[in-house]
């Protein structure tokens, strides 16, 4: 999920403790057994509203603000755990108007690389055709 989000135009910026050049990386290798937990954060393009779009697209996800389940989660700190918050203060909490916090759960990878997808269509106001596919010819994805 974090390669996907990472590599994927639409996504603004991706902070995943997995990368290598994630300053806590030499920490969750020490600590998580050479592994990288399921969460992370990122923004979408389109600040606020780009983020709310994203966030209230998902489908599969379920939008929640607690993270770490066995379901995927999401939050919009923005307009959720944030909100009462001036523009200036969640800046200093760490939260930016675009931020998701995403936990990944026990579901499929395709079906949430799908509904990321998908919801990343909405944030960036691309309408999805009924049917349309998330891979190209050759079966590799978009």
């Amino acid at each position: 999920m974090a390669e996907f989000l990472r590599d994927d135009p639409r996504v603004a910026w991706i902070n995943y403790v997995g990368f290598p050049d994630n300053p806590y990386n030499t920490l969750a290798q020490k600590y998580l057994d050479g592994r990288a937990c399921s969460l992370m954060t990122f923004g979408v393009h389109g600040g606020f509203e780009g983020g709310g779009k994203f966030y209230n697209a998902l489908k599969l996800i379920k939008r929640l603000v607690n993270l770490g389940d066995a379901k995927s989660l999401a939050c919009h700190p923005a307009s959720t755990t944030h909100r009462q918050m001036s523009v200036e203060e969640q800046r200093t909490a760490g939260v930016r108007p675009e931020t998701i916090r995403l936990s990944i759960g026990i579901e499929h990878a395709d079906d949430i690389i799908d509904d990321l997808d998908q919801a990343l269509d909405a944030a960036a106001d691309r309408e999805i055709s009924i049917g349309a596919t998330n891979h190209d010819n050759s079966g590799a994805r978009r």
